[in-house]
């Protein structure tokens, strides 16, 4: 593996830990339904941050094309949350 693909991979990871660590720190309400559309929102732009990464350095075509498609479906649901978290504050 080449010295680009490794820094691409650790930063991949380090994106993904940074996003678990986030989700660790946040303060739960109690309210299940807030609860999973603040951590549920986290985990879509997790999602993204990887699709991206792929799209910009990955190899495989298949792979590539599944990255677009959860970046529209992610970014479609977290644009749902954002709505359902700002209609129940």
């Amino acid at each position: 593996m080449g010295k680009g693909h490794a820094h691409c991979n650790s930063q991949m990871h380090k994106s993904m830990m940074s996003g678990m660590d986030s989700m660790k720190m946040m303060t739960l309400t109690g309210d299940t339904d807030k609860d999973f559309a603040m951590m549920m929102k986290k985990h879509h732009e997790m999602a993204l941050e990887m699709a991206k990464s792929e799209i910009a350095h990955g190899k495989s075509a298949e792979l590539k094309a599944m990255s677009r498609k959860i970046i529209v479906s992610q970014q479609k649901e977290i644009d749902q949350l954002d709505k359902w978290i700002a209609a129940n504050k």
